[in-house]
C-alpha cells in the first residue's frame, strides 16, 4: 500500500504544474517582444479603412479589461466590404487582467511604429499577441511556421532528453488550449488562439511539439511558434533570448531583434 501511494505521489510530481509559470510574472518580462510583423499592402489615410483599423485597436486594448481573449470584425459606417478589419487579441493563460490589458495595449502601440499604414499586422510579445487584417483569418487553423528558435545542445543526456520528451508527451494530451508543465529541471508551455475548435488546437499543438522536438532536437531550450500556436520548453535558468528566427509566411515583412526581413 505504502508502495502504491509513493507511486502515486512520484507521478504527480512528474507532472507537477510549473509553480514557477503560474506567478505573476514582471511588467518587463511580459513585455519582452518575440517577434512581428506587417502585410506590405498599403492603406491610404484618411480612408474608411483607417478608421475600421483604429476601431479594431481600440476595441481590441478596451476588451483586454474583462478577458484574455477576443476577436472582432469591424465595419464603420460608410466603409465597403473591402474595408472590413478583422482582429484578435491573446494573452497568456496565467496574467491577470490588468496584466493583459497592459501587455495589448504595449502591443498595439508598438504595431502602430513597426507597421504605420499596414493593412495588417502581427506582433507577439512575450505575454500576449494581437493581430488585424483584411483577410479572414478569424477561425481559420494556421500551421505555418513563423518563428523557430533552439538553444544549444545538450549531447546525449540521455535524463534530460527522457524528461524533455515527458513534458512534451504531457502537453501533447491536451485538453486545454492553455497548458504548462515540468520534470526536474525541465519546463513547459504551450498555447493555441481561442479563436480555434479544441481539434483544431489539437492538431496545431501536435504540429507545434512535433516540429519542436525534430527540428531542434537535443537542446537545453526550445520554442516554435506557429501561426495559431506554439510550444516552448526551458531548463530552469537556461531559456531563449527575443529576437533570432528562420522562417516566415511569405507576405510579411517580419522584425526580429532589429532586423527587418523581407521574405
Amino acid at each position: 500500500m505504502n508502495q502504491t501511494l509513493s507511486d502515486r505521489f512520484s507521478l504527480l510530481a512528474f507532472f507537477l504544474i510549473t509553480i514557477s509559470l503560474l506567478t505573476r510574472p514582471s511588467t518587463s518580462t511580459i513585455q519582452s517582444f518575440v517577434y512581428g510583423g506587417c502585410s506590405q499592402q498599403k492603406y491610404n489615410r484618411g480612408t474608411p479603412y483607417e478608421s475600421n483599423v483604429n476601431s479594431i485597436l481600440t476595441s481590441l486594448v478596451n476588451s483586454a479589461d474583462a478577458s484574455n481573449f477576443n476577436n472582432f470584425k469591424i465595419s464603420v459606417p460608410g466603409s465597403g466590404p473591402t474595408d472590413i478589419v478583422y482582429g484578435l487579441f491573446q494573452c497568456r493563460g496565467d496574467l491577470i487582467n490588468t496584466d493583459c490589458k497592459s501587455c495589448v495595449a504595449n502591443a498595439v502601440s508598438q504595431l502602430g511604429t513597426l507597421c504605420p499604414d499596414a493593412t495588417g499586422g502581427a506582433l507577439q510579445l512575450e505575454g500576449c499577441f494581437v493581430k488585424y487584417d483584411n483577410t479572414p483569418f478569424l477561425g481559420v487553423e494556421d500551421k505555418t511556421v513563423v518563428l523557430k528558435k533552439c538553444g544549444p545542445s545538450i549531447g546525449h543526456d540521455t535524463d534530460a532528453l527522457a524528461r524533455r520528451d515527458a513534458v512534451m508527451d504531457y502537453l501533447a494530451a491536451g485538453g486545454q488550449c492553455f497548458r504548462v508543465g515540468g520534470s526536474g529541471k525541465v519546463q513547459g508551455v504551450v498555447q493555441c488562439v481561442q479563436d480555434l475548435s479544441m481539434s483544431e488546437c489539437q492538431d496545431c499543438l501536435s504540429e507545434a511539439i512535433g516540429r519542436l522536438k525534430s527540428e531542434c532536437g537535443s537542446v537545453t531550450w526550445g520554442d516554435m511558434f506557429l501561426g495559431k500556436c506554439y510550444a516552448r520548453y526551458s531548463e530552469r535558468g537556461d531559456y531563449s533570448k527575443s529576437g533570432g528566427g528562420d522562417r516566415f509566411h511569405d507576405w510579411w515583412w517580419f522584425v526580429v531583434s532589429g532586423f527587418v526581413l523581407l521574405w
